[in-house]
């Protein structure tokens, strides 16, 4: 579970405000779109989420960890329960498509055998399997996303967390995208977009939280309950 608790973020270089007491509860297992206009606060919300920053006031707390009380030690450990999906793919340009899956394996010390396993699967699951000796620059964009989502996916982590993950792709493979985070969350993997694409988002029939200049000013999980009631 994804828990912030009035998480405000001001960036004090600037004096910038980008988050505003957010309140937010993201369950096991649900598909989120995050949406709003370039400096809603998405890209701080990331940042909150992946511990790369801690918020000013309030607290983060994922899978049980609060992420204000993580040692420097404990922060790579956190974010190997984290799978990353970028907008410019961050492909390492010299290594094939299946040494870039393996990567992330390959750093923590997996065994040749189970890393071979892994990223076998992952090629199946995105459809890559007769990609593995290319290399980045002889792919599509539209495959280079999926070689990033299997690297996303190939640690078996519990959240993916995708940020613009089509904005670098043709509008005609957005869908596409999105229908393969889908899968992936068919399995039991919470999943949370990042995007500004309301029409993509329109397609999907998820739950949308929208951001707008730090605040949440909608969120399609409330309308639901109040449905309900």
């Amino acid at each position: 579970m994804i828990q912030l608790i009035n998480v405000s973020k001001r960036y004090e270089k600037t004096g910038t405000v980008a988050l505003r007491k957010v309140n937010l509860t993201i369950k096991d297992g649900e598909f989120v779109f995050i949406i709003g206009n370039s400096g809603a606060g998405k890209s701080t919300m990331v940042h909150m989420l992946t511990c790369e920053d801690v918020p000013s006031r309030g607290d983060v707390i994922v899978d049980g960890f609060n992420t204000r009380r993580l040692t420097r030690r404990q922060i790579p450990k956190y974010r190997r329960r984290i799978g990353i999906v970028f907008q410019d793919f961050k492909l390492i340009p010299n290594y094939t498509v299946y040494d870039n899956i393996a990567f992330t394996l390959r750093v923590v010390g997996r065994r040749r055998r189970e890393i071979a396993r892994r990223v076998e699967r992952a090629m199946e699951l995105v459809g890559l399997t007769e990609k593995a000796d290319v290399y980045p620059d002889q792919l599509s964009g539209g495959e280079q996303q999926r070689v990033a989502v299997a690297r996303a996916i190939v640690n078996n982590p519990s959240l993916i967390i995708a940020d613009e993950p089509t904005g670098n792709v043709d509008p005609s493979l957005s869908v596409e995208i999105m229908k393969m985070l889908l899968r992936i969350n068919q399995m039991g993997i919470t999943v949370v977009v990042v995007t500004h694409e309301q029409h993509l988002v329109d397609q999907m029939n998820q739950r949308v939280v929208r951001i707008e200049k730090g605040r949440v000013v909608s969120d399609t999980s409330d309308e639901e309950t109040e449905a309900e009631e």
